[in-house]
Order: C-alpha cells, then structure tokens, then sequence
C-alpha cells in the first residue's frame, strides 16, 4: 500500500510540533487505505533534508527555501512490523503535507 501512495504524491494528514526557534517537527501521519480507513504511523525519528533538497541552485541555503515556503523530511515508520524511511514534503504556501518517496 506504501508504494502506490508514495507513487501518487498524495497529501496526507501530518501531526508536528513547531519550536519556537521555526523549526518543524513531524511525529505522526494519517494516510486512508484502499478500503477508506485510516492508518495512523508514529514517525520514529527524522531528518530536515531541506538543504539538501534544495530545487533552486543546490547551494543548501535556507533562506533560498524559506522564500518558497518548502520543508522536506526524511523520516523512519513501522508498518507491519517492518522499518521504512519515507519521505516527506510540506507546502507553507497550500498549508499541505504530500508522502514522497518510500524507500524498502
């Protein structure tokens, strides 16, 4: 189910926690199964990959990506008892989460 999702680009439902310094913290995701219900994964830990992510000119500056309001992360969930790294990718702009890759 993980790869089809991951395959689409889909929003999803994150949970995170902002610090008061502007940095983002995800700790859970909601993704609707194929049947309609929902699945909620902790994240077990993750990395800002912002920087390295970077669309504009690959220098690793935040402030280039601050300007078009993009944060990605790549996080670790269990599903099935089984370890995936996932990736994901928020919007300030839309105010949206989307699953990017998903990783065996």
């Amino acid at each position: 189910m993980m790869e089809q999702i991951s395959q689409n680009n889909w929003l999803i439902d994150v949970i995170c926690e902002h610090t008061r310094d502007g940095k983002i913290i995800p700790l859970r995701i909601r993704i609707q199964d194929e049947d309609g219900v929902y699945q909620v994964y902790r994240i077990q830990s993750y990395r800002d990959i912002t920087d390295l992510a970077n669309p504009i000119n690959g220098s690793g500056s935040k402030e280039i990506l601050a300007t078009n309001h993009m944060w990605c992360f790549e996080c670790k969930i269990l599903v099935f008892q089984k370890e995936r790294r996932i990736r994901l990718k928020y919007n300030s702009y839309e105010n949206s989460w989307r699953l990017g890759t998903v990783y065996q």
